[in-house]
């Protein structure tokens, strides 16, 4: 864990100051739930805060309280670029680096003149004026309960806080049964249970509000499925076309690569989707055990993440990225093999 200059931070917000909170691009729960359940307590602590996201996020998560605050970079630029000309500091939630926010956003950032704070969970952060780092937790919720208890503010956590952080903690961990979900992670959503977040209404509202084109999205990937048993591998492919012709809206593939991972006997398991408006092919990476993800995607895909759970990026042609894909296996097959004793 890397705790920096924390008891400063805690003096510095005990004045009233004007906050911007930040995500990263492609928000999930974890992002969206962290930034605004920060950004209730910050305001109940009598400062201003307001939510920044590069861009939009699904649609399954826009009933989270605050949620119409929130301005988006790409759209709302202009309101953006006042809010950050009039913050006096700047909070980073849920990413280790500024390029995690898009160019457009990072190149603004850069030339930001006051200080940052980030929390976040993920490996590798880089250095900033105040950092609440551990990638040890299974969420950056679960961080933002911490720091509110370290600031001695824990019983400040009302109803909208603990539906935010409940949210993001239900999604990162994949409803509780990551390897990250620790017996403190529990009593912590305990508490928030507690505090007044309705768990079945808000696993409902991610979870049940599928759309007819969303589960026939499913029904494609599903049938794309192919699995290399001799590396205890399976991957998903997802092509533009099939995302078109099943009106793909952004979230619609969120979750879709643990159905590979839920096979028996698989250990590793990736989904490739084609994204030609960025001319890329996105990746999400799973793993179980000790066969590390968030390694295999800084070494072949310019990605990264945790040891379980890593994204990447291929420039190359869905057809090359997958070739690309499984001429690696070879080099990991005694690693594979090992890395989950069933």
């Amino acid at each position: 864990m890397i705790l920096k200059n924390f008891e400063a931070l805690k003096a510095y917000l005990e004045t009233p100051r004007n906050i911007v909170i930040i995500g990263h691009k492609n928000p999930d729960g974890d992002a969206v739930g962290s930034t605004l359940g920060l950004k209730h307590y910050l305001d109940f602590k009598g400062h201003t805060a307001q939510v920044l996201m590069p861009n939009e996020f699904p649609d399954f998560l826009h009933w989270i309280p605050g949620v119409e605050t929130v301005y988006r970079f790409d759209r709302q630029n202009n309101q953006c670029v006042k809010a950050l000309k009039r913050s006096d500091i700047i909070f980073l939630l849920d990413f280790n680096a500024l390029h995690r926010v898009g160019d457009d956003m990072k190149n603004t950032l850069e030339k930001y003149e006051n200080d940052f704070a980030l929390i976040d969970h993920h490996q590798q952060p880089d250095d900033f004026e105040y950092m609440y780092s551990d990638t040890s937790m299974c969420s950056t919720c679960q961080m933002v309960y911490n720091f509110i208890d370290m600031m001695g503010d824990v019983e400040m956590i009302e109803k909208n806080i603990a539906t935010c952080l409940y949210t993001g903690i239900m999604t990162d961990t994949g409803s509780f049964r990551f390897r990250s979900t620790t017996s403190t992670t529990h009593r912590i959503i305990a508490d928030l249970i507690d505090k007044g977040a309705q768990n079945d209404r808000i696993h409902s509202n991610v979870y049940d509000a599928n759309t007819f084109s969303r589960l026939q999205l499913l029904g494609q990937s599903l049938s794309n499925l192919q699995v290399l048993p001799e590396y205890k591998t399976a991957f998903i492919t997802l092509s533009q076309e099939e995302k078109n012709r099943f009106n793909y809206e952004k979230g619609d593939t969120e979750g879709v690569v643990n159905y590979a991972l839920s096979l028996k006997g698989i250990v590793f398991a990736a989904i490739f989707i084609e994204d030609k408006e960025q001319g890329i092919i996105k990746i999400s990476l799973r793993s179980k055990g000790s066969f590390s993800v968030n390694k295999f995607a800084r070494s072949y895909f310019n990605g990264g993440g945790h040891d379980n759970a890593a994204g990447g990026r291929s420039t190359e042609s869905l057809e090359d990225t997958v070739t690309k894909f499984k001429s690696l296996l070879p080099n990991y097959q005694e690693e594979l093999k090992v890395s989950y004793e069933e």
